[in-house]
């Protein structure tokens, strides 16, 4: 099993994962499907190269990861990998609203979009369980990277023959 896949049956890093991907997969449905009242993968992707001038190809990642990286930490496969693209992603979606400071618009007191980074921050900390300590319990990960029972080696075999 690679390095990467590696997890122990621990329910924290599981209990991070699902608390990401419960967040993480309407706001992808959102962007990428056009569900909860969303512009969709087109709507969003014109909105995030031409009003927040990301270049298309980080969009296009940027959209892939908000679907993909829910599904796989949802399954706890390659929850590594998944948890290191929600935190780029975070950082990329936190580095739109540091202009507008930490604190969320907890009670609609702002404008649209003038939210701060906090909730980027708490998903980066959640994310940061799953990319340091695996998938953890009831994932994939662990799943397949149970030791399987061994055979008794050869050599032994034929010393007892």
């Amino acid at each position: 099993m690679p390095a990467i896949l590696r997890t122990s049956d621990t329910p924290l890093p599981t209990l991070a994962r699902f608390g990401v991907a419960l967040i993480l997969l309407p706001h992808g449905a959102q962007h990428v499907l056009g569900w909860f009242g969303g512009y969709g993968f087109q709507g969003t992707l014109g909105w995030m190269t031409g009003t927040l001038g990301f270049p298309a190809p980080l969009a296009v990642l940027a959209l892939i990861t908000e679907m993909a990286a829910p599904l796989a930490l949802v399954l706890g496969l390659g929850g590594r990998v998944a948890a290191v693209g929600v935190i780029g992603l975070m950082l990329g979606a936190a580095s739109t609203h540091l202009p507008n400071g930490f604190f969320m618009n907890w009670f609609g007191a702002l404008p649209a979009g003038s939210e701060g980074f906090e909730y980027h921050l708490l998903m980066i900390a959640l994310a940061g369980v799953v990319a340091l300590g695996g998938s953890g319990a009831w994932s994939l990960d662990l799943l397949l990277g149970r030791e399987h029972p061994v055979s008794i080696p050869s050599r032994i075999t034929r010393a007892a023959a």
